[in-house]
């Protein structure tokens, strides 16, 4: 078969079948018997050393039973309740991250670094505590695992970070404020922001 030919067959095959081809184009699934969905996909795509695992990005931390037994002095403290933020699929890239308190800086040539911002609004009589909700006379102190007390709305300490996976470790616990004690059932939300470099 020469070049002729097997341009000729390729067209007398496709036009033989040009015909056909708009019937299976044109068929609308929805039309048929059964039951039908859609499923819609989100996500985000950035740019990080590490990323968030799921677990860790909302987290329900209950305090339990305090008595104002335990809270009877401005600065008398409860039970401090660990948490931990873990970070997944680390790569390896160096760090190089100013801490903010300090004036220092963190640098390694492989490890990633991580420093996390808490939010929240503050208590009013002590700014350095969470103010919560429904109650009076207590906030919640919030501290890294060296026992440094976060500032609200001020990027941490920097973290170096395992590659592969890694984790920070948090406590909060409740503080007695200047405020008188009124009891009750209480709330707070913090949020929280990791910066890597």
């Amino acid at each position: 078969m020469n070049e002729t030919t097997k341009r000729a067959a390729v067209l007398l095959i496709a036009s033989a079948l040009g015909p056909a081809m708009p019937a299976f184009a044109d068929a609308d699934s929805w039309g048929v018997e059964g039951e039908h969905g859609e499923l819609h996909v989100y996500g985000e795509f950035v740019e990080g050393a590490c990323r968030l695992d799921m677990v860790s990005q909302n987290q329900e931390i209950d305090l339990g039973r305090i008595t104002t037994s335990l809270l009877q002095k401005t600065g008398s403290r409860g039970e401090a309740q660990a948490f931990i933020l873990r970070l997944r699929d680390c790569v390896h890239v160096g760090g190089n991250m100013l801490d903010l308190r300090t004036g220092n800086r963190y640098w390694d040539s492989a490890q990633p670094m991580v420093s996390v911002t808490f939010t929240a609004p503050a208590d009013p009589d002590t700014p350095e505590l969470v103010k919560v909700n429904g109650v009076s006379g207590m906030g919640l102190r919030i501290t890294d695992s060296a026992g440094r007390d976060i500032s609200l709305g001020q990027r941490g300490v920097p973290h170096f970070i395992v590659p592969g996976n890694g984790a920070m470790l948090y406590r909060v616990q409740p503080e007695r404020t200047a405020q008188d004690l009124l009891s009750g059932e209480w709330r707070a939300t913090v949020g929280f922001e990791l910066d890597y470099d």
